[in-house]
């Protein structure tokens, strides 16, 4: 999945409409460069040279980014119940349940 195809993913996983202000280019490609970051993390946590989120992780680049949009405004919370309406999160950052979908690569330096 390109990078061009990455944004439109989000854009409609997200609602938003490219004249919006939250779902403007900067604002989605930020949020997918973090998410990206997280996976590369994860995927390979002893080697920080690593750039490029592999293939496989395509998807779920979106999905995290999505995620993390959503929750604007609402980051850290914790609980919140108003007029029958109920939120927690299950972690500050991206939830664990996100996450382990990655395999972490790990390896013998030659």
């Amino acid at each position: 999945m390109t990078e061009a195809e990455k944004l439109a993913v989000l854009r409609i996983m997200c609602g938003g409409v490219p004249a919006d202000g939250d779902w403007s280019d900067e604002v989605l490609t930020a949020h997918l460069t973090l998410a990206g970051r997280k996976i590369i993390d994860r995927a390979y946590p002893f080697d920080a040279g690593v750039t490029e989120v592999p293939e496989r992780y395509g998807q779920l680049q979106c999905e995290i980014a999505c995620y993390m949009l959503n929750r604007r405004g609402s980051e850290g919370q914790t609980s919140h119940s108003e007029n029958g309406i109920s939120r927690a999160y299950e972690s500050s950052g991206v939830p664990e349940s996100m996450l382990e979908a990655v395999t972490p690569m790990c390896g013998v330096p030659s």
